[in-house]
């Protein structure tokens, strides 16, 4: 069975930087990434504001994936794309789903880097049909920035999250109408760098203490109710398409069954996104490497 000293599950910023940190630290490293490319999320982030903490520059997502992916492939770290870890075990081994089909392999540490899941808007209850036209911000921003498809002309967006905010600027800047962007808080969330370039730049129409009530309309969405959750008062509005921003969590979906009385075992660490959410790639960066690079 192939051994390693590090396996690194997931091949976004925290995953590169992790398996970089490892292999600069002279260890052997194998990174696991499903998907065909590496880089992550930052691949369908195609707005700026990337690096400008890291590398003093205003770059967008493939930029940024572009300064780290280079290094690691020239580390002696081994990569693996389309490889997916389908399960971790107490004994350190893990079982691997590839192109060349499956395989095991034992290692001694292992970092957990496979990032976040969206909040769907299944999560709410909302009463009302099911139609076409809604999607989380994140789905939205594949689909648009990776796809080249059109989400809709008439967007309505649910929750103030940062990805909600960039989505909004950008249907805006490609000639869609964004009707609103609701928030059941008394404030904005996100950055507030965002807020600046996004909402106030743009003159985003933003209804506080506001939510969905009904999803209206068969076959495609034609509008919600929304309803004021100080007052109570309920009103239609139009909309074609239905962008949710709920808010991300972090996916710890492989390491759930290792845990014993709430604690990982000691040759397991979670790093970036899949820890806890942050604001900035750049400190995940950081962070993720120092992870790869420490003696634990």
């Amino acid at each position: 069975m192939e051994h390693v000293d590090f396996l690194v599950i997931g091949g976004g910023a925290a995953g590169l930087s992790a398996a970089l940190g490892a292999a600069e630290a002279g260890r052997s490293v194998l990174l696991c990434e499903r998907g065909t490319l590496l880089g992550g999320i930052l691949n369908q982030c195609l707005h700026e504001g990337f690096g400008r903490a890291l590398f003093g520059e205003d770059l967008t997502g493939p930029e940024f994936a572009a300064r780290l992916i280079p290094a690691l492939q020239n580390s002696s770290a081994q990569v693996l794309t389309q490889t997916s870890v389908l399960s971790l075990s107490p004994d350190q081994t893990a079982l691997l789903s590839g192109r060349a089909g499956l395989r095991r392999i034992r290692f001694d540490r292992c970092i957990l880097a496979a990032g976040c899941r969206e909040k769907t808007f299944a999560s709410l209850g909302i009463a009302g049909t099911r139609p076409a036209g809604i999607f989380t911000a994140g789905t939205a921003q594949k689909l648009v920035n990776l796809g080249g498809h059109s989400v809709g002309d008439r967007i309505l967006i649910l929750g103030s999250g940062d990805i909600g905010q960039i989505m909004a600027r950008h249907f805006v800047e490609s000639g869609r109408a964004v009707v609103a962007l609701l928030e059941q808080a008394d404030h904005v969330g996100g950055m507030a760098r965002n807020r600046r370039e996004c909402l106030e730049a743009y003159r985003i129409p933003v209804l506080l203490r506001t939510t969905v009530d009904e999803i209206l309309g068969t076959g495609r969405i034609r509008g919600v109710t929304a309803r004021n959750l100080d007052t109570g008062r309920r009103w239609e509005i139009s909309c074609d398409t239905l962008v949710t921003a709920l808010g991300l969590l972090p996916d710890q979906t492989l390491c759930r069954s290792l845990l014993v009385k709430g604690q990982l075992p000691s040759w397991l660490r979670l790093s970036g996104n899949c820890e806890s959410v942050h604001d900035i790639v750049d400190s995940v960066v950081r962070e993720a490497y120092a992870l790869g690079a420490a003696s634990w």
